[in-house]
């Protein structure tokens, strides 16, 4: 029987307790593993940057996180509503997206995990998009769980595209917690879905070898219910499970 493709999930860096810790939340593990995969939790560290790791790995993926790319990366000053930071993130995620398309993982990100994907193909950020006059309000309502990750507005899918090629509708709704945006679109991306007011809700790299798509939404949150964030699951999963075998042949059969 084969093993599950291991998929590294960054961590956040925050207190919990008194005392520094390396989070993710539960509901990012239990999506991965709901879809045969096996979720490892990589911590991070500002000053100690582990690129080894991903040589174990089959996908990478980037959560999303209440704090935010600290601005000075993408030549911005911060804005009034942009409070929490995670440097030892941002030192991680940063290295690693290359690497990981460099080496042909699969990428997916979300939400934060799609900001840092933009920033690092030298895109910038909107740090409170309800405030550019083009644009609809996107974070997400003062309630209840169920209503906070509710579909909240359309996204148009480009055709075409990596998007389209996992799920064929031309249209879909998605949830909206967000308060930062892509403002200028990272060199080398590609546009795979916007939102009714243009602001772009997912993207691709591409030049990659693999799956690296990443998108605004929270597509972790019950996906077996929704056919969109369904496919990007089972898209990722099947990359994971191509890199496994191709990482497996590679290296051969253990000897007996």
């Amino acid at each position: 029987m084969q093993s599950r493709p291991l998929v590294g999930v960054i961590a956040c860096r925050r207190k919990v307790e008194g005392h520094a810790a390396h989070v993710v939340t539960d509901k990012y593990l239990s999506a991965l593993r709901d879809y045969g995969l096996a979720p490892v939790v990589l911590p991070v560290w500002q000053d100690a940057v582990d690129g080894d790791l991903l040589a174990h790995l089959d996908g990478l993926l980037l959560t999303g996180s209440y704090s935010n790319v600290e601005p000075s990366r993408y030549g911005a000053e911060r804005a009034p509503e942009n409070t929490r930071d995670d440097l030892h993130r941002d030192a991680a995620a940063l290295a690693w997206i290359p690497a990981a398309v460099a080496g042909g993982l699969p990428l997916l990100g979300i939400c934060r995990g799609f900001q840092e994907l933009n920033v690092a193909y030298g895109g910038t950020l909107h740090q409170a998009v309800q405030n550019v006059p083009s644009l609809l309000d996107h974070r997400e309502p003062d309630a209840d769980y169920a209503a906070r990750y509710a579909p909240a507005h359309d996204i148009v899918v480009q055709p075409g595209g990596r998007l389209a090629a996992l799920y064929p509708e031309s249209f879909s709704k998605v949830n909206s917690l967000h308060q930062q945006g892509i403002g200028r679109l990272g060199e080398g991306l590609c546009v795979e879905a916007r939102a009714p007011d243009g602001l772009v809700e997912a993207v691709s790299v591409a030049a990659a070898k693999d799956f690296a798509l990443a998108v605004q939404w929270h597509p972790e949150w019950v996906p077996a219910e929704h056919p969109l964030y369904h496919a990007l699951f089972e898209g990722f999963a099947a990359a994971c499970r191509g890199h496994r075998d191709r990482r497996a042949w590679a290296v051969g059969p253990t000897p007996a």
